[in-house]
């Protein structure tokens, strides 16, 4: 998940558990664009991703994900393939936490195996009568095989519309603590901003984002993104 990165995460990204656990789950996702952190992982093109994860009821969980990847001319890298594990719990009736540790894989090119990395995070989430508040942190002391540290702050948000239509929005800052090994379109850090409408339909789960990023290249500028999921649980 990245620019000629890595979201990851995480999607970075990665879309983990936050409610019910109950044994073992698949996810198929297809995306016009896979970014991470407003960066595209597909120069600016499709992606077919997919997820198979085990949570207990205790809380914990593993899981794998998958997609395809394409870090432009130059470079085979085809296939993310990330494992991750961590613990869920449940503080009170309004708040959680979630916290793990996922490990990032990359396959294809004679380099790829360089790009691998761990990264743990920690995500905090809140409920109320307004929506579901969310303050999320990254970090790796590995990012992108390049022994640069890197870290990520997100604070997101997302409340009801209408029955079975929701709203999400969320802002992060992604931090290279040596910009010589890693950096951001020359710097240190970048923005990223995201507002996304998510809805159901007879199993499939759609979500349309809009979403930009404070730098000023290809891979990272303004985009709208259509995904189309459908989860199977087992």
């Amino acid at each position: 998940m990245k620019t000629t990165i890595k979201n990851l995460a995480l999607v970075g990204l990665i879309a983990l558990p936050t409610t019910a656990f109950a044994g073992v789950s698949s996810t198929i996702n297809a995306t016009s664009d896979y970014t991470f952190n407003g960066v595209s992982q597909t120069d600016n093109g499709p992606a077919l991703q997919a997820s198979l994860d085990y949570a207990a009821d205790a809380g914990w969980y593993v899981g794998t994900w998958a997609s395809n990847v394409d870090y432009g001319s130059g470079d085979d890298t085809w296939l993310e393939l990330d494992f991750y594990g961590g613990m869920f719990y449940q503080l009170s009736d309004s708040v959680s936490l979630d916290a793990g540790i996922a490990y990032y894989t990359y396959h294809g090119d004679d380099m790829s195996d360089e790009y691998q990395y761990p990264e743990v995070y920690t995500k905090f989430g809140y409920g109320s009568s307004l929506g579901q508040s969310e303050l999320n942190f990254w970090y790796t002391w590995d990012y992108f095989g390049v022994d640069a540290g890197h870290y990520i702050m997100m604070a997101a948000h997302t409340f009801t519309v209408a029955e079975g239509h929701d709203i999400r929005i969320s802002f992060d800052r992604s931090t290279s603590t040596d910009e010589n090994k890693w950096a951001w379109d020359g710097e240190k850090a970048y923005n990223h901003y995201r507002a996304e409408y998510m809805t159901s339909w007879k199993g499939f789960d759609f979500n349309l984002a809009v979403e930009d990023t404070s730098m000023d290249i290809d891979t990272a500028d303004t985009r709208a993104v259509l995904s189309v999921a459908r989860s199977f649980n087992f």
